[in-house]
């Protein structure tokens, strides 16, 4: 019997280093037709050490190599702000991509756990890739349609993998998707009506794009504040979304909410860029943006995502809590259906977050993918 050459698992620590990195799942997905292949040039950019998020948080890259050619990789991070918050000594995993082999899977994990050790980490919970605020949870079930914009892709043996090393679930973060235009609930649009004059909603204003990305900011962190795992977006790191999706981004898609001139809910779609780039197999150079922007305006995505969304916290567990979402929602469909687009996913929602799937649901949403988040005490 032919023995497989050694493996090695090696950090990141250069240009090098990181495009290994990058490239490992373009040869794990390679035969499947769901994956939609990243931008590397956006990769690197994700990853780089100077980075709003490296403001709270650490992390190390690494990569498995067999015979010199990279496999598999992982990462672990530890965030500061989550530290500050929860008090739990809870480290994090996430970029795992490898092939069925336990071999490899046991090598990234040992890595990655004795580095969240030596920092003092006592559980490690994820897939998070680099943050809760970023791509979350691994998926499990709805292999067979493509990912929506930021949202992962794997392939079906990864959970048998991780349940072997000894990890569980321990949340599910649902994807649900809907026709457009949706459906409208008749009890969601007399509640509309009822409060129709104690609430404005308005497009993101453009001219004043700093003054409503704060909004936006402020918005989200109270109105996810109780979620789990919740971790608050700083202003950096808002900012430097607003500087990457903004351009991509109608104004009307992104709608606030008002009431006495208070901001008190907002939605965005996201156009789905990654029907945009399915075909360009991880590459856009040169004049990257330019060109994706040229692509959008040519032929703009039929899909888009609902990724940012939120009703103040005091709203919660009230009338004007469910209108209130519903209103965003449905300020925004005119922009989406004057751009040609025909379907939306509504991701992540909680498997918990009853209210929110019970609005989603009565607008026609059904469950698309399912994703899980895993956690294991470090001993």
């Amino acid at each position: 019997m032919t023995s497989l050459p050694p493996l090695h698992i090696l950090a990141v620590s250069d240009r090098n280093g990181l495009d290994d990195f990058i490239a490992v799942p373009f040869a794990i997905y390679r035969s499947d037709p769901n994956w939609v292949p990243p931008l590397r040039f956006e990769r690197r950019q994700a990853l780089a050490p100077a980075q709003p998020l490296s403001e709270h948080a650490q992390w190390q890259l690494w990569v498995a190599y067999r015979d010199g050619k990279p496999i598999g990789r992982i990462s672990a991070q530890i965030d500061q702000l989550h530290l500050d918050r929860y008090h739990d000594q809870t480290g994090f995993f996430g970029f795992l991509e490898a092939p069925d082999d336990p071999a490899v899977f046991n090598a990234l994990f040992a890595t990655a756990e004795a580095w969240l050790r030596e920092h003092g980490m006592a559980r490690v919970r994820g897939p998070f890739s680099l943050s809760v605020n970023q791509e979350s949870g691994l998926l499990v079930e709805g292999f067979d349609t493509p990912p929506y914009l930021m949202m992962g892709h794997a392939t079906r043996y990864y959970e048998r993998r991780l349940l072997d090393l000894g990890y569980a679930g321990v949340k599910d973060l649902l994807a649900y998707e809907m026709g457009l235009p949706f459906s409208r609930p008749s009890n969601l649009e007399n509640l509309l009506v009822r409060f129709a004059k104690d609430i404005h909603v308005r497009p993101f204003n453009r001219a004043r794009k700093a003054a409503d990305l704060e909004v936006l900011r402020d918005l989200f962190n109270d109105a996810w504040s109780e979620n789990w795992s919740f971790v608050p977006f700083t202003e950096a790191e808002f900012a430097a979304i607003g500087t990457e999706l903004l351009p991509l981004i109608p104004a009307d898609f992104i709608q606030i909410a008002e009431i006495d001139g208070e901001p008190v809910a907002f939605m965005a779609f996201m156009p789905n860029i990654n029907e945009a780039i399915a075909d360009l197999g991880g590459k856009l150079l040169p004049f990257a943006w330019a060109k994706l922007l040229w692509r959008l305006k040519v032929r703009f995505p039929k899909s888009v995502r609902v990724s940012l969304m939120g009703v103040r916290k005091r709203f919660h567990h009230t009338r004007l809590g469910p209108t209130l979402a519903y209103a965003v929602i449905k300020a925004g469909l005119p922009a989406a259906l004057r751009m040609g687009v025909e379907r939306a996913e509504m991701s992540w929602i909680l498997e918990d977050n009853q209210g929110m799937r019970n609005i989603i649901e009565s607008l026609g949403g059904e469950i698309s993918k399912r994703y899980r988040m895993f956690d294991k005490a470090l001993g």
